[in-house]
């Protein structure tokens, strides 16, 4: 296992940081922090998840013997660390860009290019010519569009062989609380949701620190974790979020990359040689059975413990 060091994440983010407290442990030892092209390929994960095969007798029979492992012990409250994540959203020759409230564009220097109200699509073409890069603000609170769907934060337009890729700024809570309302349904038992929200941000963690890109940390699909923008937001999910902040699963003071899939046999397929990883039809079977988020965590990465980003 090769956690990510903190010292790197810290290089990486600018800012300094404490995990609490250090994860002391054995196993997980399959487990690492792996770059972009050693994922599992997105078309066999789109097909497993399109197709999901049976679970098999043997496997339901198992999951309702399963006794719960000691619970992961959780560390005390502290105050949330604001951070930040780059999210790819897609290319386009000519993005559909709006927003439902007031929005201007400007350049790297700040530059105010355009503004405009709610609900007008945004020429990009006619306005961007000679531009390196491209920053679409609202400003308000109001969401902005691509491709018709709805987004927090700001966008970040950069230029590229087909045209621009679109890159989506945000806080990594309101990234989160998105992720986990686009790969669980929001109305699943919610500690699976609280196990999936620390399994999330772990991941997004580790790519934070290696991002794929010096634009973006990762991608929206499944080849990364699925995110849908403010669609995929409820308030269960939010909530998830929230009362897991700053927890992720960390293994001897570094931070693990957490690998999980809609069930067990999608799990081996594409994460079999990767190490520990999680089942979230798993989860949500074991919570219905009483289990807690730190139990159904402490199931799925054995060795591993919680802790919690703090500034310093």
């Amino acid at each position: 296992m090769r956690p990510l060091g903190l010292a790197g994440l810290q290089a990486r983010l600018g800012v300094p940081l404490l995990l609490f407290p250090v994860a002391l442990g054995v196993g997980y030892a399959g487990q690492q922090l792996l770059s972009p092209a050693s994922q599992a390929d997105e078309p066999l994960l789109e097909a497993l998840l399109n197709n999901p095969p049976p679970e098999t007798a043997a496997e339901t029979a198992a999951a309702a013997t399963q006794q719960p492992k000691a619970a992961l012990a959780v560390p005390a409250a502290a105050p949330a660390l604001q951070l930040s994540i780059r999210v790819h959203l897609g290319e386009a020759p000519q993005p559909e860009l709006s927003s439902d409230g007031a929005w201007r564009l400007v350049d790297q220097r700040g530059a105010l290019l355009a503004h405009g109200s709610g609900g007008e699509a945004i020429p990009l073409s006619a306005l961007a010519a000679g531009s390196r890069q491209l920053w679409l603000e609202p400003q308000s609170q109001a969401p902005l569009r691509y491709q018709g769907r709805s987004y927090a934060g700001r966008l970040a337009l950069v230029p590229s062989g087909t045209g621009w890729m679109v890159i989506n700024h945000l806080d990594l809570e309101d990234y989160l609380a998105s992720v986990v309302g686009a790969e669980m349904p929001s109305s699943w038992s919610f500690e699976a949701l609280k196990a999936q929200a620390v399994a999330a941000r772990s991941y997004a963690l580790a790519h934070l620190a290696r991002p794929a890109s010096q634009h973006w940390n990762l991608g929206n699909t499944t080849r990364w974790q699925a995110y849908g923008g403010l669609g995929t937001s409820s308030e269960r999910s939010q909530r998830a979020a929230r009362e897991t902040a700053g927890l992720i699963l960390s293994y001897k003071g570094g931070i693990v990359e957490s690998l999980y899939a809609a069930n067990a046999q999608i799990s081996w397929e594409a994460h079999r040689e990767l190490g520990a990883s999680m089942s979230q039809e798993g989860a949500q079977k074991l919570a219905g059975r009483g289990w807690l988020f730190n139990q159904i965590l402490a199931h799925y990465y054995p060795g591993a413990s919680l802790a919690r980003l703090q500034g310093g």
